[in-house]
């Protein structure tokens, strides 16, 4: 009797829960996210995130944690497009998030943090940039859920392995907006990477530039007042304006270390101040010889770092010292010993790029409290550099070096390998112990050698996403793999950018038609725009751009590589140059490009033509396809042109890539100034490259 009666009180608790008892008693396995959590402590079931979850901050830390807890609270309303959830003190309550710091007597290390997941979540962190990393877990992990809604019940510590996880931007030779160097803060925090150095100034080489100095391409990025002629023409940033960019940095546990790169690298002073460039070595190199030089380049790190108020806010300043003339090394070394002196002065640390063992000499270089970017073993040994007491910053070219369209580094870095092989104890061809405390951690580089090339921010980003992913995960978690390359990368895919950024351009969906118009001018899936009745010609079945401002808001943006457009097109005669038929932020594509008649479209300055121009007064079918590679023209289905692997040949036979990529702009069709006088219909939009006998068949 006894046994029946067990067996009958089995099936009751199977029946009310709905879920076999050995399912119920599995424990959730480590979560998926970059980098890897280092420790994980499953239990079962799963948080759900309700609408009347709230964020609590223990009241013994508000003044640390209400900022950290206002973030996650925006970041939030981003991911979950809704509105912010409430901030306050207080204690950690069922269904709530709660916030608190375990400073005192912590076995975390810098930046460490722990995770409770059970019927509340509890963050208990060592310092508030650990916190700042838990929150970037949370985000990940509700990314991963298609609802944005459960978390998995457990217990996680994490920490990263080595403190500087870096990334370096040259912004010199190639410029940036500040809002891409905003985002890319936001993208950078969300994989926990903490280093944000930023490569002020730098130059061309003179042979794509006539071999004449003067005509070489020479910028320094940021607002200077003793020399206003030193500020570049064609992109800057005002001081205010780096300043509120490092604040933003620190919000989100992001270091900005802005670079001067001097000696050499340095063409924008001496095109500023005559004088002050090497005629032995070029102009490039700045003379050390002469006293102006010291004046000069004093004048402009003291504008910068001195009062109670500097530009440069951090803690850590770069003094460049790359790639001198060998020849003169006991010069460039009393500059270089100068300048970490100069800097330190200010109460600043110094960085600076490995260049000693290239550099020999007997003139002492001051190596305590000093790092360096260790980037080529023949210009700084490493084992020499540490054994003099300089700290390192693994920034192996070899491995880290991307310089877009080139031709030598890499134009991609080879990630797999870097899963696989690389961790920061790992420069050029040494290896040391992964605990060695003179390697701080490590850093990889966009260097924008070709200036010119036609490299959008958008292709350097494209270059960099898959790069930050892995690297995040090495310089977190060292050399410890949580699962195989493939795995890796595969669920990598699941986790984006960061809370409201698409700097990709994806589009998430199950079909590869992601947006289309109707005959009645809107789009399927979508409420019917402002604007569409006055634009659409109920003959034509059409929309009518009219010239001028006559134009339609779409659902999207623009989208990104590879992607699909088509639509068919019927032009006015008379279409002013520049005409645009589809623009954003990014882009433009137009009818009579550069006055031309052809199609064609600009991005960042850089114009591109098809070779064809569409007819007048009678309706044609066009496709644009486009990729990292480049940008092809379907004209009624049949390919007319592939703008890819062109070449920039100079007066001297050198030659340098043309990049004819175009991220397709959707946010307006027509514009606001300058729209085209057209009838366009049967646009669609595909989140794939379609096959030629697909494009065909549209």
């Amino acid at each position: 009797m006894m046994k029946r009666i067990r067996i009958l009180c089995f099936l009751v608790i199977v029946a009310v829960a709905g879920t076999p008892v050995w399912i119920q008693a599995q424990t959730n396995p480590a979560p998926f996210v970059i980098p890897a959590l280092r420790e994980w402590q499953g239990a079962t079931g799963f948080f759900e995130w309700k609408a009347a979850t709230s964020v609590i901050v223990d009241p013994q830390y508000r003044k640390e944690l209400l900022p950290v807890a206002r973030l996650l609270a925006e970041d939030l309303a981003v991911t979950k497009s809704g509105a912010l959830l409430p901030v306050k003190t207080g204690q950690a309550g069922k269904g709530t998030v709660f916030f608190s710091l375990d400073a005192t007597g912590s076995t975390l290390p810098p930046e460490g943090y722990s995770l409770q997941i059970g019927d509340r979540i509890i963050i208990k962190a060592r310092d508030v940039t650990g916190a700042i990393w838990a929150t970037r877990t949370l985000l990940q992990l509700l990314e991963q859920d298609p609802q944005h809604r459960t978390l998995p019940k457990g217990v996680a510590r994490d920490y990263p392995k080595y403190e500087v996880r870096g990334f370096v931007l040259d912004v010199g030779r190639k410029f940036f907006s500040l809002d891409f160097l905003k985002q890319y803060i936001k993208f950078m925090s969300y994989y926990k990477m903490n280093d944000f150095h930023i490569h002020l100034n730098d130059n061309g080489f003179k042979q794509f530039f006539g071999d004449n100095w003067d005509s070489t391409y020479s910028a320094f990025r940021l607002q200077n007042d003793t020399y206003p002629n030193l500020t570049a023409k064609d992109g800057s940033y005002t001081k205010k304006e780096f300043i509120e960019l490092q604040k933003m940095a620190q919000r989100y546990g992001v270091n900005i270390i802005p670079e001067i790169d001097v000696p050499a690298h340095s063409l924008a002073f001496s095109k500023a101040v005559p004088g002050v460039g090497s005629k032995q070595y070029g102009m490039d190199h700045l003379d050390l010889d002469n006293p102006l030089t010291y004046t000069v380049i004093d004048n402009v790190f003291r504008e910068y770092l001195q009062g109670p108020n500097p530009v440069f806010i951090g803690k850590e300043v770069h003094i460049g010292t790359d790639e001198y003339a060998k020849k003169d090394a006991e010069k460039f070394r009393k500059f270089t010993d100068h300048y970490i002196r100069f800097v330190e002065g200010f109460g600043k640390q110094v960085r600076m790029w490995g260049s000693l063992t290239h550099a020999q000499g007997t003139t002492p270089v001051k190596a305590a409290g000093v790092t360096m970017n260790l980037w080529y073993n023949g210009y700084a040994e490493p084992k020499d550099m540490f054994a003099l007491g300089y700290k390192g910053i693994s920034t192996p070219d070899g491995w880290l070096y991307i310089v877009p369209a080139a031709g030598y580094y890499y134009d991609y870095l080879n990630v797999k390998k870097l899963y696989e092989e690389w961790t920061p104890n790992r420069i050029g061809k040494e290896t040391f112990e992964e605990n060695d405390p003179l390697i701080r951690g490590g850093a990889f580089a966009v260097w924008n050698d070709h200036v010119g090339n036609g490299i959008t921010e958008k292709d350097v980003h494209h270059r960099v996403f898959p790069a930050m992913q892995v690297l995040s995960q090495k310089m977190w978690g060292g050399s410890a793999k949580p699962m195989k390359y493939a795995a890796f990368s595969t669920q990598a895919k699941q986790i984006g950018e960061g809370p409201g950024l698409n700097m990709l351009g994806r589009i998430a969906s199950k079909d590869s038609l992601v947006l289309a118009m109707n005959a009645d001018g809107n789009f399927s899936g979508q409420k019917k725009q402002s604007g569409t009745n006055s634009l659409f010609d109920q003959k034509e079945k059409a929309l009518r751009l009219k010239g001028g401002s006559s134009f339609l808001s779409t659902p999207l943006p623009g989208i990104g590589y590879g992607y699909t457009v088509r639509f068919s097109i019927k032009p006015e005669p008379d279409n002013l140059p520049n005409a645009i038929l589809f623009g954003s932020e990014d882009a433009v594509v137009t009818l009579n490009q550069q006055g031309t008649g052809k199609l064609g479209f600009t991005r960042e300055g850089y114009h591109y033509l098809f070779d064809y121009a569409v007819p007048v007064n009678e309706w044609t079918t066009i496709v644009i396809e486009g990729n990292h590679k480049g940008t092809s023209l379907y004209v009624n289905g049949v390919l007319k042109e592939k703008l890819e692997g062109a070449q920039q040949t100079f007066a001297n036979g050198k030659q340098i890539a043309k990049v004819q990529t175009l991220f397709f702009p959707l946010k307006f069709i027509g514009d606001k100034t300058n729209a085209a006088k057209a009838l366009i219909r049967d646009l669609k939009v595909f989140n794939v490259m379609l096959s030629g006998d697909e494009i065909r068949n549209l």
